[in-house]
């Protein structure tokens, strides 16, 4: 009896992972589809979608372990790359798009570069 209920606990556990992970997945198309310019859909495509892959292969896992008892070193290899290179990738193309000139995004005139400000900043120390 227990047994049983450990097991639809861990099943519950798994969907809802996995329903995390299709829910950020969602979300991030969401984001590259209506963010207007390349920084924040930069932010929508990694950051979401990082967090729903991570999910979802998260959810792969368990359920693999829990139903078949295998430990699967793919899935596990295949969670840190993707959170080790996603961050590190958005990183590179978002100061690759600043240092070919594309500014921020603003909703008003007063368009402020924090980042043009820091280096300028650090070029005159």
């Amino acid at each position: 009896m227990i047994e049983t209920w450990i097991e639809i606990i861990v099943d519950i556990f798994i969907i809802l992972l996995l329903l995390f992970g299709t829910f950020f997945i969602f979300s991030s198309t969401i984001g590259v589809l209506r963010f207007p310019d390349v920084y924040t859909r930069l932010h929508a495509s990694t950051k979401a979608a990082t967090l729903g892959i991570a999910g979802i292969m998260i959810g792969a896992f368990l359920f693999l372990f829990a139903e078949h008892g295998i430990v699967s070193g793919k899935l596990l290899l295949g969670i840190m790359f993707v959170l080790l290179t996603a961050p590190v990738s958005a990183h590179m193309i978002g100061r690759a798009a600043h240092h070919t000139g594309i500014k921020p995004w603003s909703s008003n005139d007063k368009q402020q570069d924090a980042y043009a400000d820091a280096i300028k900043e650090q070029k005159n120390k």
